[in-house]
C-alpha cells in the first residue's frame, strides 16, 4: 500500500519516564488508513508503553499526537474512545458468562421503548456485524466462555467495529491460539485492512509481522531502532534491530 496522504495516526517525539528511568524517548512513529503496523522488541522495550499513551492508560511526558492531522490531546482511555481508537488486550475484557451480543453491547446496551433491554435488536446487530467480520460465527446463544480463542478474538474485534473504531490496537492477538485459530484472526485483520482501518500489532513473534504487517517499527531500551517495510527486509533484519538494535544495511 502507498503511504500517500495524511496517516491517520502520527505518534511524535513521545517520552514518558517512570521514577527517572525513562521507558519511551523521543518515539515518532504513524499509521495510515488500511495499513497495519507491527510494534516489535524485547520485554522492556518500550512498544506496549508508548501504544498506551495512545490508548490513554498513560499519559505522555513529552511529544504530541495528531489524528488526521489535527493534533490532539489523550488523557485518559475515554478520549482515545472519543477519537475512534479502540484496544484489544490480551486479556479480551470479555464477561465470560454473557453471550456474544451481550459482551458486543456491555455498557452500552440498546433499550426498547418501554425501557428494557431490546435483546432481538442486539442479537440481530450482532449477527449482522459478525457476517461482515466472521461468517463462519455461529455461536451467539453460547456463553463466551464456550467459544474459542479465534471466536473470542471475534467477538472482541466486532464489538469495537461496532462503535465505529478507525484506529485499532491489537496486543499480540495470535498468542495462545493454535494454528487454525492464528488463520482465522490474521482473515479478521485482512478484513479490518479492506475496511479502512488502521491497526498497531504489538508482537513478539516476527513470523506474524511478515505475514501480517505492512511496516514494522522496532523499539530498545526506550528507543526506536527504525521503521521498516516489511516487503524490503528478511527475518533476520529484523531479529538483528531487535537483538543488537541496529538497523539493515539500506541495500535491502
Amino acid at each position: 500500500m502507498s503511504n500517500s496522504g495524511t496517516p491517520l495516526v502520527e505518534l511524535k517525539d513521545i517520552s514518558i519516564a517512570f521514577g527517572g528511568i525513562k521507558a519511551v524517548d523521543r518515539v515518532s512513529v504513524d499509521l495510515y488508513p488500511g495499513e497495519v503496523v507491527g510494534l516489535l522488541g524485547h520485554n522492556g522495550a518500550g512498544k506496549s508503553t508508548l501504544i498506551k499513551c495512545l490508548s490513554g492508560a498513560y499519559k505522555a511526558d513529552a511529544g504530541d499526537v495528531y489524528i488526521n492531522g489535527k493534533k490532539v490531546v489523550i488523557n485518559n482511555p475515554r478520549d482515545a474512545r472519543g477519537h475512534n481508537i479502540e484496544t484489544i488486550y490480551q486479556t479480551l475484557a470479555l464477561a465470560d458468562n454473557l453471550d456474544a451480543a451481550s459482551n458486543l453491547f456491555l455498557g452500552r446496551e440498546i433499550i426498547g421503548p418501554g425501557g428494557f433491554l431490546d435483546d432481538s435488536k442486539m442479537e440481530a446487530e450482532t449477527r449482522k456485524i459478525m457476517s461482515r467480520l466472521n461468517p463462519n460465527f455461529t455461536k451467539f446463544a453460547e456463553p463466551v466462555s464456550a467459544l474459542s480463542g479465534g471466536q473470542r478474538q471475534s467477538v472482541a474485534i466486532a464489538r469495537a467495529v461496532y462503535f465505529d473504531a478507525k484506529i485499532l490496537i491489537m496486543d499480540e492477538p495470535t498468542a495462545a491460539l493454535g494454528p487454525q485459530e492464528s488463520e482465522m484472526v490474521a482473515e479478521l485483520i485482512q478484513e479490518l485492512k479492506k475496511q479502512g482501518l488502521g491497526i498497531f500489532l504489538i508482537e513478539h513473534d516476527i513470523h506474524n509481522v511478515m505475514k501480517l504487517c505492512d511496516r514494522a517499527s522496532v523499539m530498545k531500551n526506550g528507543q526506536l531502532v527504525g521503521t521498516k517495510r516489511v516487503a524490503d527486509v528478511t527475518e533476520d533484519d529484523i531479529l538483528s534491530m531487535i537483538i543488537l538494535g541496529k538497523n539493515p544495511r539500506e541495500s535491502h
